[in-house]
C-alpha cells in the first residue's frame, strides 16, 4: 500500500531576506534611500547583500542597485568627462557588479543631453495646441542601453493620441496616451496606427509638427 505521508520540508539555509512567498518589505518608493544608505556604507555592495539586509526579492533589489549605482556614475562621466569605467573606479565599485550599471549610465547621460531638445518638442506641440501644458517628457529607459520619451497629446483634436522618441529611431506616433511607449518599448512597435514622422532621430520641432500636421 502506497504511503501518502507528506514529506515534511526542509528548513531553509538561508540566514535571512525574503522568505519565499512573502512580498518585499519596504515599499518600493522608500527602496531607494534604503540602498543608497547601504551603497554609501559599502561600495561593493550587491544584489544578495540588499536582499539580505531589507528583505526585498533578489530582482527588485538587483534593479534598485543597477538604476542606482548608473545615476551616480552618469553623474561622474558628465563631472569629469571620463567613461563609465573610470566613474565606476573613481566611485569604488567593483567592476565585476557594474556592466549593466555602465551601460544604462551611459543611457542616462545621453539622455540628460537630449532635454533641451526635447523641451523645444514639448514647447512646439503646446504652441499648435496639441498638448495642455509645454513640461517636457521625462526620459525613460526600459530596455537599459536606449533612451525613450513619450508626449501625450491630451487635445482630443490632435492628429495622435501620443508621440514616443527613441534616441536610435526618432518619433513615432502611438495609439494610446496612458501606455503610449507599450510593452518593452519595441520598435518598430505592434499594431495599426502607428507612423514614422519626420526624418532622422532630432528633426527640428517645426518639422515634427508638419510631419504630424500631414498624418491628420
Amino acid at each position: 500500500m502506497r504511503d501518502h505521508t507528506p514529506t515534511p520540508r526542509r528548513p531553509s539555509s538561508g540566514g535571512g531576506g525574503r522568505p519565499a512567498g512573502v512580498g518585499d518589505q519596504i515599499p518600493r518608493g522608500l527602496l531607494p534611500a534604503r540602498v543608497a544608505q547601504l551603497l554609501d556604507d559599502d561600495p561593493a555592495l550587491t544584489a544578495a547583500g540588499v536582499t539580505e539586509r531589507l528583505g526585498v526579492h533578489r530582482n527588485t533589489a538587483q534593479a534598485a542597485l543597477t538604476a542606482l549605482r548608473a545615476e551616480r556614475m552618469a553623474d561622474v562621466m558628465e563631472q569629469r568627462g571620463v567613461p563609465a569605467a573610470q566613474a565606476a573606479a573613481a566611485l569604488g565599485y567593483p567592476a565585476g557588479l557594474t556592466r549593466r550599471a555602465g551601460i544604462l549610465a551611459g543611457a542616462i547621460v545621453r539622455g540628460r543631453q537630449a532635454r533641451p531638445y526635447l523641451a523645444d518638442v514639448a514647447r512646439a506641440l503646446h504652441a499648435r495646441g496639441w498638448t495642455t501644458t509645454d513640461t517636457p517628457p521625462a526620459i525613460e529607459h526600459p530596455q537599459g542601453d536606449e533612451c525613450f520619451a513619450a508626449l501625450a497629446l491630451d487635445n482630443p483634436e490632435a492628429p495622435a493620441a501620443a508621440l514616443v522618441w527613441s534616441e536610435r529611431h526618432g518619433w513615432r506616433t502611438s495609439t494610446s496616451r496612458r501606455h503610449p511607449l507599450g510593452r518593452g518599448a519595441a520598435w518598430p512597435p505592434p499594431g495599426p496606427g502607428v507612423r514614422h514622422l519626420a526624418t532622422g532621430t532630432t528633426p527640428p520641432p517645426a518639422d515634427l509638427v508638419k510631419a504630424l500636421e500631414s498624418t491628420g
